[in-house]
């Protein structure tokens, strides 16, 4: 397995490593309240973010994967991140031990297929550098989320509870037939 992270073109967008000029926006959308609305519902702390911008580029040091920064094409900033990271949340073994899935879009984005076309690109070289079993974290009202979820393949595991709000653990074992 690669420690590089490669660049992946779609006709939409490009799924490339974050470099460090990409935390303002990284940050930017993370304290954007429609973007955390289905996820904490608060917006997120710069340091928070920060944290979390560090655990996305050491993922690939350490797993082999993670994160890709979304460009659509001809914008110069990020317009989200989608990818794969363990999140360790202790919600059992039917879930933490596996590659969790995430995507996030800021809001003018939302809506053009940019999110579908991205985390589509990202499962397919998990499939083909990686493969297995991953795992994903929707709250059941986040909709858009969901119907992305279903078209990569994901099925409901269980329902949980994560920091008092529920949320759908679901499940992908490989590629949707």
């Amino acid at each position: 397995m690669s420690r590089t992270i490669p660049t992946i073109n779609t006709s939409t967008v490009t799924l490339r490593g974050m470099r460090r000029e990409d935390f303002p926006r990284f940050a930017e959308i993370w304290e954007t309240r429609e973007v955390v609305a289905h996820i904490t519902g608060v917006p997120r702390a710069r340091a928070l973010s920060w944290d979390s911008f560090l655990r996305n580029a050491g993922h690939w040091q350490i797993a082999g994967f993670g994160q890709w920064g979304i460009q659509v094409h001809g914008q110069p900033d990020i317009a989200g991140h989608t990818g794969f990271f363990f999140g360790s949340r202790g919600l059992g073994d039917d879930f933490d031990p596996y590659p969790e899935a995430g995507w996030v879009l800021a809001p003018e984005y939302q809506g053009k297929g940019y999110g579908r076309d991205a985390a589509s690109a990202a499962h397919d070289w998990f499939d083909r550098i990686v493969a297995g079993r991953t795992v994903c974290m929707i709250a059941p009202e986040n909709e858009t989320s969901l119907r992305v979820a279903e078209r990569l393949g994901y099925t409901p595991l269980r329902e949980a509870e994560v920091e008092g709000g529920q949320v759908i653990l679901l499940t992908r074992k490989g590629p949707p037939v």
